[in-house]
């Protein structure tokens, strides 16, 4: 298997540009968003950035309650009984639940304990 060398990228940059975004770099300054996608390769990301935005992840738990309970009779047979397997979750009382509201305070309420 034989490699070849990687071009270095082509920058569409006239000498000006490329003394003025040397003498920021050499000034430890931020370079202009405008240059973000002509240096840089385009990753595909997309990412929301806002003045304040802040890196910190939030583990708020929220205590759970029940809206509304379905449990609608039907009409058992024995053939309905042997779908389902009587050993695993639901012989413990395992139940779907659908719950509302924001993924990220969701996902840390439920980490950090059983639904109450």
């Amino acid at each position: 298997m034989s490699t070849t060398p990687r071009k270095p990228p082509a920058y569409d940059l006239s000498d000006a540009e490329k003394r003025d975004l040397i003498q920021l770099i050499q000034a430890g300054k931020a370079l202009p968003d405008k240059y973000r996608f002509v240096l840089f390769e385009d990753k595909r990301e997309v990412e929301l950035v806002w003045n304040g935005k802040s890196a910190e992840v939030c583990t708020a738990v929220l205590p759970f309650q029940t809206l509304e309970h379905v449990d609608e009779p039907r009409d058992e047979t024995r053939v309905q009984q042997e779908l389902f397997d009587a050993r695993g979750r639901q012989a413990r009382g395992w139940t779907n639940k659908l719950i509302w509201g924001d993924n990220k305070l969701i996902l840390s309420s439920l980490k950090a304990g059983a639904l109450r």
